[in-house]
């Protein structure tokens, strides 16, 4: 889909509603990881820098539409000035006479945060009238929140029908990244789901296996097939009653011409602790007392070969219970596979969702790879093949 930035558009004197996504960690009042706060750093910076005044609009936590004062965004603004290098005014309220105020205390080449959105139960209900409240405040929205753009609220989608709107910086990059990762890629494709259960990745799957060429499956969700198939996994987390689905999505994938990817070999142990004693079988020889753990050597020698073949990459979610040694391998080296590929220019690769990101920042990875997506829920709906309403907006 086409979508404005803020190349498309004149700031010059412009006020402009910034929908950013500064739900940072804190511990007593203090910003204890600014990575979300370093992310939208570019967008302001370039309003500032055309002239513009960025008034920002956020959440923090989940307050229900009532004022919390534990959930106010105001111990933000130390953290804003430092990665911004910017004075940050901040107002009391994100609609109303304080949010004025805020912006007409400041002056060139400052920013304002407004309070929490989330304190006004219209926020997460998409009101009309609370959206019609903060467009009043400005001339044009940018919305560079893609974590938040799978929620249709005031701020992230009502809001961007009532003003010019555009994408920022953050929300520019990752939907040009997805879009070549799925909308038009270049193939072949080779996209890795992994995690716990079939139940939770039932549209990610469904809709995965008529747009990619390989789908390399790990983790639990990997056990679920293999009973599918009938292979017995010992006492391995797996779905039994998804058993009929995962046939299901096998067949879909037969008739799409994507070529599923199991594990070959299995790493089993009888505990599930760090350093527990382990083994290598082959996945059809699971113990009955065992629990598959992690993918083994050459399940990880086949998916490496299928990554050398790919030109797009997709990834969600670890091949194996990547928290814990030894059954981080498997994860570990396709994600170096993945990661040489990429930085010799022979792979597009892009990841995203929480436990993904974890698993390969652990890898050692993480900045290797052509993009890393921190939006957990916007990024797995996108993966769906869902329509995103604050990016539908933008349209």
């Amino acid at each position: 889909m086409a979508w404005k930035t803020l190349d498309d558009v004149d700031l010059q004197d412009k006020t402009v509603l910034v929908r950013v996504d500064i739900n940072v960690p804190m511990d007593n009042g203090t910003v204890t990881d600014a990575t979300r706060i370093e992310k939208i750093v570019p967008t302001v910076r370039d309003i500032v820098q055309a002239g513009g005044k960025p008034v920002l609009l956020a959440h923090f936590g989940r307050p229900k539409g009532k004022v919390v004062e534990e959930m106010s965004l105001k111990p933000l603004v130390p953290a804003l000035e430092k990665a911004l290098g910017l004075r940050v005014v901040f107002g009391k309220d994100s609609v109303g006479e304080y949010a004025r105020a805020a912006i007409a205390e400041a002056g060139e080449g400052e920013v304002v945060l407004l309070e929490n959105t989330r304190f006004h139960a219209g926020e997460e209900q998409n009101d009309t009238e609370l959206a019609r409240n903060f467009a009043a405040l400005g001339d044009l929205y940018v919305n560079d929140a893609f974590s938040a753009a799978h929620r249709a609220h005031a701020s992230t989608e009502g809001v961007a029908h009532l003003l010019p709107s555009v994408a920022g910086r953050l929300m520019e990059a990752e939907l040009k990244a997805l879009e070549a990762a799925l909308g038009a890629p270049t193939r072949p494709v080779v996209a890795v789901v992994g995690g716990a259960k079939v139940s939770t990745k039932l549209d990610l799957l469904g809709n995965l296996v008529e747009k990619v060429d390989h789908l390399v499956i790990g983790g639990g969700m990997a056990n679920t097939f293999l009973v599918a198939q009938g292979i017995e996994v010992g006492k391995s987390l797996a779905e039994r009653d998804m058993a009929d689905t995962a046939r299901e999505i096998l067949a879909k994938a037969q008739k799409a011409g994507c070529q599923v990817i199991l594990p070959i070999d299995v790493v089993v142990a009888r505990e599930f602790k760090a350093g527990a004693a382990s083994e290598t079988v082959t996945a059809e020889a699971c113990p009955a007392d065992a629990m598959i753990l992690d993918a083994g050597p050459e399940s990880v020698a086949h998916i490496a070969m299928v990554f050398a073949q790919a030109k797009t990459l997709i990834w969600n979610g670890p091949l194996g219970a990547f928290e814990i040694e030894p059954f981080n391998a498997a994860t570990n080296a396709a994600a170096a596979k993945a990661a040489e590929l990429t930085e010799a220019g022979q792979l597009i690769s892009v990841a995203g969702g929480g436990d993904t990101v974890a698993a390969l920042n652990a890898a050692g990875a993480a900045d290797r790879f052509t993009y890393i997506s921190t939006a957990g829920g916007a990024f797995l709906e996108w993966m769906e093949g869902k329509t995103l309403p604050g990016v539908a907006a933008l349209g």
